[in-house]
């Protein structure tokens, strides 16, 4: 599933290429894809283009957004007069011809440009909603503040509802802090040097004021990266981003050396989900929490 710097980093590259232009085709392909009247989106133009946790927000001029979930394989690739991008898991659909076999729903533009939302499980979806219908939108609604909409004592206090649960699961849980996903989660647990499996409850006031910290530090690194490259995830330019090479310390670097005390870094599963660390930076006398 992407995070939060890669779903950012599709809402810059969309700004540049879909605002304020007509849209004057739109097919759905697939009706699971697309939740709404598709005859709401003809002649509509998108104004603006946001992003809440996971999710992006696709607003249109008569005051009605498209919600877009893009899940684990969803993709948006934009052609244009001697343009092209893709933003989402790469394939061959990157240069094939559109609509392609994968292709839910696509746009066709006044300009003479097409965007399609490719998605080969079909987990992902866009749904037209009206102001109220948004609101009151469960996924959105009940999402926590972003790291950075969130000051050290809100946090602190977050987190000590759920003492029992590893911190990783926590950071994970989209209601206490949006945004954070497995990679960045596991990152700021080593700059802040403590285990993922630590229990919430066992942080003190400095380590979580830190890990606030460290969490901002790794998510905004991503984004100014353009996201985790992996082998999942480009820029909306089509260009990978390069998080990964650039500044991840322990995330799928089990077996290499620790680049701060040369240890190897291991992987264990914490919450269900691989996790990286460096057992001398980060205790494994917290083993016991995984």
């Amino acid at each position: 599933m992407p995070e939060l710097p890669e779903i950012e980093t599709i809402k810059r590259g969309l700004q540049g290429l879909i605002l304020n232009t007509k849209v004057v085709q739109f097919e759905v392909l697939n009706a699971k894809s697309f939740r709404g009247e598709k005859a709401s989106v003809l002649g509509r133009t998108f104004v603006e283009i946001d992003r809440k946790g996971k999710a992006l927000l696709l607003r249109l001029d008569d005051g009605m957004t498209i919600l877009a979930h893009m899940r684990m394989t969803g993709r948006m690739i934009y052609v244009g007069a001697g343009e092209r991008f893709a933003a989402g898991h790469p394939d061959d659909n990157f240069v094939a011809e559109m609509p392609s076999r994968h292709t839910r729903v696509w746009f066709g533009f006044e300009d003479g440009g097409h965007l399609y939302f490719n998605d080969l499980r079909k987990f992902g979806f866009l749904a037209l909603l009206d102001e109220k219908s948004l609101k009151n939108d469960k996924f959105l609604s009940e999402l926590g503040p972003e790291p950075w909409d969130i000051n050290e004592a809100d946090f602190y206090e977050r987190l000590q509802k759920h003492k029992s649960a590893p911190i990783k699961a926590t950071l994970l849980n989209q209601k206490v802090v949006a945004g954070l996903g497995n990679i960045y989660v596991d990152e700021a647990c080593f700059l802040t040097g403590i285990f993922p499996g630590v229990l919430t409850g066992s942080l003190t006031r400095a380590q979580s004021d830190a890990l606030l910290k460290n969490a901002r530090k790794v998510m905004q690194d991503a984004i100014d990266a353009g996201g985790s490259t992996m082998k999942d995830y480009v820029r909306a330019d089509g260009t990978r981003g390069n998080y990964l090479d650039k500044f991840a310390r322990v995330f799928r670097r089990d077996g290499e050396a620790c680049l701060t005390c040369g240890t190897t870094i291991l992987k264990t599963r914490v919450a269900g989900r691989g996790t990286h660390y460096c057992p001398k930076c980060q205790s494994e006398q917290k083993m016991e929490a995984k």
